[in-house]
């Protein structure tokens, strides 16, 4: 097989560098007499950045100016310099910044009419999560994206498999090493020029338990809370949303979100960073709120649902997914400690306790649309999610049971209105 430099590169830690090009550690003896950062170095990195390489080592930072490389090196040895420091690296991230850029215009542009004046303040605190704190494996992210073929491309978001593009349109190992930089892929499945990533979740399935019960998303304004990487946001718009925001904290799922993005820029889809308590309060501006499978990780479920309700205008819908269990209105769970192997599990009430938190906080017309027990087909580890899944917090003995003790995971669609 012929390899170009262009062609990105799987490293054996999992991480893919988006071509063959590299610069190495170097002392670049740029500082001053007294090390510190200079605005040449700054500026000397900036180009390295926009030079395209795929992968750029830093030259010597000393943490100790008895024990120097070289004359000019730059030494950290306090905070004296920290506003230094970070303009020199955010020179050298100058092409995630691009990127990141984009993005933040274009949801900047969607937000007023999405959320009024509160969207100034969303913009400003997804900016600030993003540039001014990255993730560390930001750049790792940002390549795997970046070395995917160029959009746009035909797109269908009404399928099962959320699908990009035609088979054999790409090179299948350059668009597969890219794909697998974003890995674990928890919520799908979608399918890229005919590469099918097959999630740990099938959340197909949740969707058609949903779906069938929704109000027509047509022209309709809606909030997915709690996105993972967007699967179901690109499914609402799939169904005719005239716009959606799917929010949620992960930056990964943020990146997941524009892998798909990139074929379709058009799609009025947006997605932020943000967790439910950080939207601005008494907005009122969504016909349709979905969360699904946040309740349980929240340790006031009262306060998650009013923020829902503060969310929808009069009348709005809203669908609630969440884990229960079995038993009549005044049942409840609170695992003393974790719950199938997670930590932030609080309280998984029966569907006829969870319809009186729902009526108590403002809801009315509140029925229960599908309960079912997860099953290890819809929950696993898979090619792209290789860490341990449900299977492995079950009772080997008993699979009714979770390892802890507790009955297995069992969910349930709430269907309810902003009274």
């Amino acid at each position: 097989m012929t390899v170009t430099l262009d062609q990105p590169l799987e490293l054996p830690c999992g991480a893919t560098l988006k071509n063959r090009l590299g610069k190495s550690a170097m002392s670049e003896t740029r500082g001053t007499t007294d090390n510190r950062v200079t605005a040449k170095l700054t500026r000397l990195y900036r180009a390295w950045a926009r030079g395209g390489t795929g992968l750029s080592v830093t030259g010597n930072v000393m943490i100790d100016r008895r024990a120097l490389g070289e004359p000019c090196n730059v030494v950290l040895e306090d905070r004296r310099d920290m506003d230094r420091l970070k303009a020199w690296a955010r020179a050298g991230a100058g092409i995630i910044r691009a990127m990141l850029d984009t993005y933040l215009n274009e949801l900047d542009a969607a937000l007023p009419s999405l959320l009024g004046e509160g969207g100034a303040q969303v913009a400003a605190l997804t900016r600030h999560r993003l540039l001014d704190k990255p993730h560390g494996d930001l750049p790792r992210w940002h390549d795997a994206v970046t070395a995917l073929p160029p959009g746009p491309a035909p797109c269908r978001l009404d399928r099962d498999r959320v699908t990009i593009g035609e088979p054999g349109a790409v090179d299948p190992e350059v668009l597969d090493a890219a794909l697998r930089g974003l890995m674990p892929w928890r919520k799908g499945p979608f399918e890229f020029f005919g590469t099918h990533i097959d999630t740990e979740w099938r959340s197909d399935w949740k969707w058609q338990r949903v779906a069938p019960h929704l109000s027509d998303l047509r022209g309709r304004r809606v909030l997915d809370v709690g996105c993972g990487s967007g699967y179901h946001g690109w499914r609402m718009a799939g169904a005719g949303a005239a716009q959606v925001l799917g929010i949620d904290p992960t930056v990964l799922f943020l990146m997941q979100y524009l892998a798909v993005k990139r074929f379709t820029p058009e799609t009025p889809f947006w997605f932020a960073p943000l967790r439910m308590e950080e939207l601005p309060a008494g907005l009122a501006a969504f016909d349709t709120v979905f969360s699904m499978g946040v309740l349980y990780h929240r340790r006031s479920p009262l306060d998650h649902l009013l923020e829902l309700r503060d969310a929808l205008r009069p009348g709005g819908e809203l669908v609630l997914e969440t884990l229960v269990v079995e038993g009549d209105e005044r049942a409840v769970l609170m695992p003393e400690g974790r719950y199938a192997a997670m930590r932030n599990v609080f309280f998984l009430p029966s569907t006829e306790h969870l319809a009186v938190w729902l009526r108590r906080c403002g809801f009315d017309r509140v029925r229960c649309v599908d309960e079912c027990v997860t099953t290890v087909d819809e929950q696993r580890a898979t090619d792209w999610m290789r860490f341990q899944s449900l299977p492995d917090f079950l009772d080997p003995d008993d699979p009714t049971r979770s390892r802890e003790g507790y009955p297995a995971p069992r969910r349930a669609v709430m269907i309810a209105r902003k009274a």
